[in-house]
């Protein structure tokens, strides 16, 4: 085959006077030839000459000048290997390259070519005599130093030439392969977690339904542990100083929330803020949660409570006094006071009902693990449509408040008071402006600048963001557990009819509330036995040596968790039981105090931590006097459901009834 593919080679080339390549697959490899035209070697058009071989470097195979064997060879009737490789080298050939195929044999010269041929080849003889050393010398001058490859690298590109396209994709998957295991077991060091990993994706699969037990035991598995999902590297830091050392090491970490959450909330969001642009934008939002501010915020917050106590009595007579799962309840309720106390009046009705039940949207779309993009009609995509239609409502709502503050208006919600101090920071910068006196007009502290409606929609958005998951699973909780314990529940009654002076109707102000000491401390103990956030991602800024013997590497997710440090049986005795007592007259609070990372610590701790407490005793006080309900338990009421934060598996079945005095 090789012998009649070189003499028609040979035949074109005497008819069509032009270079021809031929490729020929030997068992050991696979070589290129090439043919002298008839003006470069006239009477030798039939010898063949390598023009390459896998010892020589790649880029013979280029577009361009073939580098074609310059200069005439002796006339022979076969060619040995080793005959044209040290003709082309300019140097005899290495034993590796001898090793690769032992011989080719040429086939015996034409001594009579065709009549045809002979006449072709006379004639270019005499016409192209003066050209052949022209066309030689520009020949030899494109034809580069040979290098030839390692002796250990010629089996390596033989396999490769001789190699078919789904040989390479398979060989390129398995390289992938390993590569990601070896990064794998490289970046875990000594840390617990799986030996292997599962070839790119990891535990995805099963983190699409995370499950509450699967969590504790990577938790109990050691202080730190990982896992290693898609392109990203986790570490869980799962005892209190573990957790504590995350949360308190800016300089290492900043927060990420999880990968999607900056496609939802935007990429310039004031929560992923770090270092000083982070502190100076938290120093213009803690005017907006001192007492003062909060108490602005309580008329509200009884308005919706007691709207939304009537739906749960209308909900429970249309279903027949059956138990309905009132989970989806609770986060609307939620949802409608968040709204009603960071935007006040300016948001109607119907579109905090749309904000809520959209809102479920985006919290399916922040799962801890989540595919790298956002792809049509997934959670993702459905949870960026509710993000975007709720930043657009809250512009709407920063526009309206900026009219009204600037005419005068009293402060109702959070957007009004962080208005007025925009306009109370501009006024002051204006009478600078105008040489007017240092006492002229009173220098606001912090000074803000005027944000845009969108900046100021993102930052309630992250508000949002931060409370709504939280409390949802805090109330649906605290009227479970409520229920299960009526001794609990009728303490919590009796106080806040005391406070209230036997008037069950009569709204709390900020003196009435704090006073709550009992009530208060259920909240407290309720977010300790069931604290809503599970887990705080942050991202590796660079490579934080966490301990004496392991360093997270840079690039990585690094997750300390609030579980395991909330029920630490060397702090509170019988963690796994809910105690009230433990903070109304134990020493929890103050044996416990680095515990208490319900709200995280650090630069980034929770600034709205006191809200929320107040807030759920609010709640739950003023239900305990309006109503009474009852717990319909399921054998997965005590399970746990991950769902961003965490709730009953039964979504906690009850019935309401008003109650009467």
């Amino acid at each position: 085959t090789y012998r009649r593919a070189c003499a028609a080679a040979a035949r074109y080339e005497y008819e069509q006077h032009s270079v021809l390549v031929l490729r020929a697959r030997t068992p050991s490899a696979t070589w290129s030839f090439g043919l002298f035209p008839p003006a470069a070697c006239p009477s030798l058009v039939h010898d063949l000459v390598l023009l390459h071989s896998p010892l020589l470097p790649r880029r013979s195979l280029a577009l361009g000048p073939c580098p074609l064997y310059p200069r005439p060879v002796c006339a022979r009737s076969s060619f040995s290997l080793a005959d044209l490789l040290a003709d082309l080298l300019g140097r005899p050939p290495s034993p590796a390259s001898l090793s690769l195929a032992a011989s080719l044999t040429l086939p015996e010269p034409a001594r009579n070519p065709p009549p045809s041929l002979r006449s072709q080849t006379d004639a270019m003889d005499a016409a192209n005599a003066s050209s052949s050393s022209a066309f030689a010398s520009v020949v030899a001058a494109s034809v580069g130093a040979a290098v030839v490859l390692p002796p250990p690298l010629d089996h390596v590109w033989d396999a490769i030439a001789a190699a078919g396209p789904w040989t390479l994709l398979l060989t390129l998957v398995a390289m992938c392969v390993a590569y990601d295991q070896i990064s794998y077991i490289i970046n875990k060091g000594s840390i617990v977690g799986p030996s292997w990993k599962v070839p790119f994706i990891g535990p995805f699969l099963q983190s699409m339904n995370p499950k509450f037990d699967e969590y504790h035991a990577k938790w109990a598995s050691g202080p730190l542990s990982c896992v290693s999902v898609f392109h990203k590297f986790v570490v869980i830091a799962s005892t209190r100083d573990m957790a504590r050392k995350v949360l308190n090491s800016p300089a290492y970490v900043k927060p990420c929330v999880v990968d999607v959450a900056h496609k939802l909330l935007g990429h310039d969001n004031f929560v992923f803020l770090d270092g000083k642009l982070h502190v100076d934008f938290r120093k213009g939002l803690n005017g907006l949660f001192t007492r003062k501010a909060l108490e602005c915020y309580l008329p509200g917050q009884e308005e919706v409570v007691k709207q939304y106590f009537k739906k749960f009595l209308r909900v429970t007579k249309e279903n027949d006094a059956k138990p309905v799962p009132f989970m989806p309840q609770f986060r609307e309720l939620m949802c409608a006071v968040s709204c009603r106390t960071f935007v006040g009046h300016y948001i109607s009705d119907e579109a905090v009902k749309r904000i809520a039940d959209d809102y479920y949207l985006i919290t399916a779309a922040l799962e801890l693990v989540n595919f790298p993009i956002i792809l049509p009609y997934t959670k993702t995509w459905y949870g960026k449509k509710a993000a975007d239609m709720t930043l657009s409502e809250f512009s709407k709502c920063a526009a309206k408040s900026k009219v009204r503050m600037a005419a005068g208006g009293d402060v109702t919600c959070i957007l009004d008071g962080w208005v007025l101090e925009m306009i109370k920071s501009q006024r002051w910068r204006e009478a600078q402006d105008k040489g007017a006196g240092a006492d002229a007009v009173e220098k606001p502290s912090p000074l803000v600048r005027m944000f845009n409606d969108y900046e100021i929609a993102q930052t309630l958005f992250t508000f949002l963001f931060a409370s709504q998951d939280a409390t949802s699973s805090a109330a649906t909780w605290l009227f479970q557990v409520t229920a299960q314990r009526p001794d609990v529940l009728d303490r919590v009654r009796q106080e806040n009819l005391e406070v209230r002076n036997g008037n069950v109707h009569a709204e709390l102000n900020m003196d009435q509330l704090e006073s709550l000491t009992y009530t208060r401390a259920v909240v407290r103990e309720l977010l300790r036995y069931r604290p809503p956030v599970l887990m705080i991602p942050y991202l590796v800024k660079k490579a934080f040596p966490i301990t004496d013997t392991y360093t997270v590497p840079k690039g990585s997710m690094l997750i300390p968790t609030t579980y395991m440090a909330l029920h630490d049986p060397d702090v509170y005795e019988n963690p796994d039981h809910f105690d009230p007592d433990r903070y109304y007259s134990g020493d929890a609070e103050e044996k416990g105090a680095k515990n208490y990372l319900v709200f995280g610590t650090g630069p980034h701790y929770c600034i709205g931590q006191v809200y929320a407490q107040l807030h759920l005793a609010l709640l739950i006080g003023k239900a305990s006097l309006l109503l009474n309900w009852t717990h319909h338990p399921t054998p997965l009421s005590e399970e746990i459901k991950v769902f961003a934060t965490i709730f009953p598996k039964d979504d906690c079945p009850l019935t309401f009834e008003e109650r009467e005095w």
